[in-house]
């Protein structure tokens, strides 16, 4: 009883302490992806400098999951990050929920996610890496 009581402890301060997570429409609506992950409707982006490896966690205000592999950070107002992930986080774009843990003030190319499930069977579905922060600008910010 011990160890469970010590990790649901650790799995409720993870998910409060560094959940982030995008309200975005449900696959069925409008936003589906088809067998490759990739949604229909992800914003198209302008570059607008070089990537970077990290990102200040402090600075970032939104994040938007985008589809299986794509997830948009803003930062500082109006600047946006695309983060493209070197392989597919499967279900990251039906979930819209992940988490992360570092023991940095920043969010770099080497950390892992955690996608989590919504609704009453939420919990952790599965880790994925993260790719560089593309600074960019979005043609549209849906």
């Amino acid at each position: 009883m011990r160890y469970f009581t010590f990790a649901a402890k650790a799995a409720a301060a993870t998910t409060a302490l560094l959940s982030l997570g995008a309200c975005a429409p449900h696959p069925a609506t409008g936003n589906a992806t088809g067998n490759d992950g990739h949604a229909k409707d992800v914003p198209a982006a302008t570059l607008a400098g070089k990537p970077v490896s990290c990102i200040s966690i402090a600075q970032i205000q939104e994040s938007r999951v985008r589809d299986d592999w794509t997830i948009d950070f803003r930062v500082s107002g109006t600047k946006w990050y695309r983060n493209t992930l070197p392989n597919r986080c499967y279900s990251l774009g039906f979930e819209k929920a992940f988490s992360y843990q570092t023991s940095l003030s920043q969010l770099c190319n080497v950390d892992i996610i955690t996608v989590f499930a919504n609704g009453a069977a939420g919990g952790p579905r599965g880790s994925c890496g993260l790719g560089m922060f593309q600074p960019v600008t979005l043609d549209k910010t849906k």
